[in-house]
Order: C-alpha cells, then structure tokens, then sequence
C-alpha cells in the first residue's frame, strides 16, 4: 500500500465496514480553528486537506476550538449533515464532550491528537466508536522502559526525575520493568528542575558508578546536566523522553544523548511527498503530514 494512502485507508476500513458505499463517503475533521491551539487545528486542515483531494473524498470542517462546547457543537454539526465518520480533535475536553452525540449518530471517530488512556480503555463501558492513530498517554512511557531496559541490560544506569507527575510517572514506569527484567539501577532520586546547575546531581551519580542516566525531566535540564556531566568528566551517557524535541536552548545536548520518542514526519517522509507539499506551500510539520503519510498500524 503506498504510505501516501495508508491513513485514509483507515477510513475506508472503518467505514465500509458499515457495508456503506466509498464513493459517498463524507469525513467531518474536528479541529481548533480558534483560540490558541488554532496553529494545530490549521495543520490537521491542510493535511487533511491534502489527503482528501489525493483520494477523491469530501470533507466537512468544524472548529471545535479544543474546548467541550466546541466538541459538542461540531459533534451535533456533523451529525446534521451526516457525516459518514470523523477525524481530528487534539484535545480531550472536545471528544469526550462529542463523543456521545456521535456514538447517538452511529458515526465512528479517529483522533491522533488526544493521548488520554481511557478514552479507548473505557471503549467496552462507554460504547463509543473511537479509535486513535497517534501514541496513547502510556505509550512513552512504555517505549522508554521496553528501549533502555534492552539496551542497558549490561549497564550501570541510574533512574532519575524531576519531582512532576511526567517525570515522576515515566522514571517508575522504567524502574518497575527494569524489576521485571531482574535489572536493578545504581541510583535513583529526583532532582531539582531548572537550576543553573546540576553539579550535585552529577556528583552523586558519579559516586554512586553511573554509565547512564535516565532523567525524567525537560529538555533544559538534561542538557545542562550532560554539560555539567563532561566538566567533571563523569563519563555519563543521558537518555530522555519527548521532552527532548525542544527548540535549542542556551546548553546544547551533550554528544550520544538518547531520545525515546516518534520520528519527526518530515524527516521519514518520501521525497515525492515534501515536493507535493512544497508545490501546494505547504509545510510538512505538526500535524499535516500524519493524515497521508503514516505507517500502518493497527486503530487502538
């Protein structure tokens, strides 16, 4: 199947499952046109945009302007002009508030923007026809704990977080499968975010015999301790998560850091495919790209 086809292919699977005609097929893309998601939403617009007219489809667009009024507005919108299925929606407030109205309507959903677990955990309890083709909440956290636990089997590694609910929940994700996996971390601690430096952390873990670190934390402070890290000449490889694809900072990444996390689309994209968006002037960031290009995988 051409990776171009392969998203809308979603689409066509979810909807003929129904017995429905393909050539009637009307998607409604729920998206934030408005307010300060709007820069997303006009991303899924014009990817969707570009995916619809590659295959022949129709669309029908609706802010939902990421809020649960917006959901419910665009849900009772598509329900009125009988939408065969909807694609969209980043924001959980918006598709839980939609949902019933489009389950009511017996029109099935596909979001890759919202990542909260229960939406499709609860799937048995709600009834609600979604499905998503982007990562769930538990998704880095598990990629995280599969990855390091198989590539520092061998390692003297240390599991560290910055104290938030993100850094506290990824770092015991990682050491609970470290656990299983009869691995156990020289160190484990949490440290202080945004500091100037992270000298005392870098210490401790230099004295505790640490090769590699894990840090559940923001991009900034893991660049600092990989600077700090080369000053003492720990010899410390660092690892993190999604919050490493941030804009360059005043530190820069210590060379081998690790980052657990999706490609960027744009640089896995066929050539032929950034030249269509070039031709269109389109840029192939964010969320315009997912909508044609997206490797197959089966709708969670």
């Amino acid at each position: 199947m051409r990776p171009r086809t392969r998203t809308i292919a979603a689409l066509f699977w979810l909807f003929l499952a129904s017995g429905a005609d393909a050539r009637t097929l009307l998607v409604g893309v729920s998206a934030p046109l408005s307010g300060p998601s709007a820069i997303l939403g006009k991303q899924i617009e014009a990817g969707t945009g570009m995916a619809a007219e590659a295959d022949g489809i129709e669309l029908k667009t609706v802010d939902d302007a990421c809020t649960a009024d917006g959901g419910a507005a665009a849900a009772r919108e598509f329900a009125a002009v009988k939408v065969n299925i909807v694609v969209g929606f980043l924001c959980t407030e918006a598709i839980e508030a939609a949902m019933p109205i489009l389950k009511d309507a017996n029109i099935p959903v596909i979001t890759i923007g919202v990542r909260t677990e229960s939406l499709t955990d609860r799937r048995a309890k709600t009834g609600w026809p979604v499905y998503r083709l982007g990562p769930r909440g538990d998704d880095e956290r598990n990629a995280v704990a599969s990855a390091l636990t198989r590539l520092w089997q061998n390692e003297l590694f240390a599991i560290i977080d910055d104290g938030t609910i993100y850094g506290r929940e990824i770092a015991e994700t990682l050491r609970a499968a470290a656990e299983q996996a009869a691995l156990k971390p020289v160190f484990v601690d949490t440290f202080r975010p945004q500091l100037d430096n992270q000298i005392g952390m870098i210490g401790r873990l230099k004295k505790a015999g640490a090769t590699h670190v894990f840090a559940g934390g923001d991009g900034d402070d893991i660049a600092i301790m990989g600077r700090d890290a080369a000053q003492l000449q720990a010899g410390i490889v660092f690892a993190g998560g999604e919050n490493l694809r941030t804009p360059p900072g005043d530190v820069p990444y210590s060379l081998g850091t690790l980052m657990i996390a999706p490609p960027e689309w744009a640089d896995v994209a066929d050539p032929k495919v950034l030249a269509a968006f070039a031709a269109q002037k389109v840029v192939p960031d964010g969320y315009t790209l997912p909508w044609r290009f997206r490797p197959p995988q089966r709708p969670a």
